[in-house]
């Protein structure tokens, strides 16, 4: 199967490489741009990360958790809140789940505790089964 050129912004620098048109883009992030925070969430479809393409992400802006470091390569306040608050078991959704808490606070910079819940309802935990 031949390979697609692909463009995109990761992390506020724009990035290219060649991949197959059935390529996730996580495995995209993680084995092409060795940006491996990214984690395939619960392999039978229901998180949603194995059902994006790379070459769909053409064009796109991503974040991933390794863009939400400090300059400086410190923590930034979600990751850092996280690590004070403990809020993490295994360590597996937590990329996930700090890069939810980035945009639902971009998006709602004061959301009660529903709109929390509610805000991160989509990403799964796989030590607390679901």
């Amino acid at each position: 199967m031949g390979k697609t050129h692909i463009r995109m912004t990761i992390n506020g620098r724009a990035v290219d490489g060649l991949a197959e048109p059935r390529t996730l883009l996580v495995h995209f992030l993680r084995e092409n741009l060795n940006l491996r925070g990214a984690h395939i969430g619960c392999e039978t479809s229901h998180c949603g990360a194995c059902t994006v393409l790379a070459v769909q992400a053409e064009g796109a802006e991503i974040t991933t958790v390794e863009g939400l470091v400090n300059p400086d390569g410190s923590l930034g306040v979600i990751q850092e809140m996280f690590r004070e608050h403990h809020g993490l078991q295994c360590g597996y959704c937590t990329p996930g789940m700090i890069v939810r808490a980035h945009r639902l606070l971009q998006e709602n910079p004061q959301p009660t505790e529903a709109e929390v819940r509610f805000g991160i309802a989509g990403n799964l935990c796989r030590c607390t089964g679901y």
